[in-house]
């Protein structure tokens, strides 16, 4: 019986759990160096470590750096829902409550809040696990289906 798209990349993003993806899609995923914690249809948790060159002149994570992993994040959850077709951000609002700082983990949970054949809308939630969970971050995006890959 052949795999079905969606449990081809679901079993790939799984291969990494507990380790830092490579080899991913995204050259900015291959940046950001995450670990897979846990990877299902619909919802992926990744972890990070926040290095310097993530940092702002403070020394906390740059928020640009947060906004970065929200997208990518939320992009990696729609490719693993196994969609055929190709989709690109409309938007992101991001709440920003606490920091992080060099040698932190952080850890990213995404959602996929509703799913249309034209947007669907997602969230990720940034928290820091050595705070008792502090969240971090919180963001809302939008991905709209831009056709099928190829064309």
């Amino acid at each position: 019986m052949e795999q079905s798209e969606l449990e081809k990349r679901l079993i790939f993003l799984q291969s990494f759990k507990g380790k830092v993806i490579t080899g991913s899609p995204s050259p900015f995923m291959n940046w950001l160096k995450p670990v897979v914690i846990s990877a299902e249809a619909g919802t992926l948790e990744f972890s990070y470590i926040v290095r310097k060159e993530m940092t702002n002149p403070m020394g906390t994570l740059h928020g640009g750096v947060t906004a970065g992993i929200i997208d990518d994040l939320i992009g990696a959850t729609v490719y693993a829902s196994g969609v055929s077709s190709l989709f690109t951000t409309v938007n992101n609002a991001i709440d920003y409550f606490s920091t992080a700082r060099e040698g932190d983990e952080i850890v990213a949970k995404t959602t996929i809040i509703k799913k249309g054949r034209r947007v669907i809308n997602l969230q990720c939630e940034i928290f820091l696990p050595a705070k008792n969970n502090r969240m971090i971050a919180r963001g809302y995006s939008n991905m709209l289906n831009v056709g099928q890959e190829g064309n």
